[in-house]
């Protein structure tokens, strides 16, 4: 686990906010897009109360969560008054923890197999909430990571869509930390065109602006506007 960086002054968190969101901007519009056509989603893991209450200051309301304990702790009490917040999980998912998940989040962006797809289809039914759902790619088909391999991406999409009934909008990825992510990011904007799927949440604190330009419709940043963390401290 980690724990942020003390340098990274909450005050510097807007400031932060506004240069990303610049960004963002200018990149859309490199592109030829309407900046509003990409959303932002603040990666706050690991983040205090502080944190998270600088960034909802700075209009932030999409956020991403790796872990549902983690997003019930940072979330649950706050709800009640953000009538517009948006909390996406965005980090894997084990199907015991498909109803909690199913209960705060609105986005679920780790659907990467059938037995999680039935077990969110469940929950979705028990709890009486349908949040949409994103498959996640493993565009480098690395064994470490999550994510459903591309060649078997279309068939997953198509067994969520039609045997359980999800609310598939589109696609995630997180390429390989040592290659050029926009071969990735174009297999992930291939998959989701010939299934007729228009969400891309493709690009990080490094490589958003690339991603921007593939094609994606919502960045997952997180150091970038909250400050690089530091490791936390092994237990004695």
């Amino acid at each position: 686990m980690t724990v942020p960086n003390p340098a990274a002054a909450v005050s510097s968190i807007a400031d932060r906010f506004a240069q990303v969101r610049g960004r963002i901007a200018e990149a859309a519009k490199a592109a030829g897009r309407d900046p509003a056509s990409v959303g932002l989603t603040a990666v706050s893991k690991t983040q205090g109360p502080e944190a998270l209450q600088a960034a909802l200051d700075a209009g932030q309301r999409v956020f991403g969560e790796n872990r549902v304990q983690e997003a019930q702790g940072h979330w649950a009490a706050r709800r009640a008054a953000l009538p517009d917040l948006e909390l996406r999980l965005i980090g894997p998912l084990q199907t015991n923890k498909a109803l909690e998940a199913v209960e705060l989040f609105d986005v679920i962006e780790t659907l990467d197999r059938e037995r999680l797809a039935a077990a969110l289809a469940a929950a979705m039914t028990r709890a009486g909430r349908r949040p949409s759902v994103l498959v996640q790619v493993n565009t480098g088909a690395e064994p470490q990571k999550a994510g459903v391999l591309p060649d078997d991406a279309d068939a997953l999409i198509a067994v969520a869509r039609d045997r359980y009934g999800l609310k598939v909008e589109g696609l995630m990825c997180i390429p390989p930390v040592d290659e050029d992510p926009a071969p990735h990011f174009a297999l992930l904007a291939a998959i989701a065109a010939r299934n007729g799927l228009g969400v891309l949440s493709m690009g990080m604190s490094g490589d958003y602006l690339a991603a921007i330009a593939a094609g994606a419709t919502h960045v997952r940043v997180g150091s970038a506007l909250f400050g690089e963390r530091n490791k936390a401290p092994a237990p004695s």
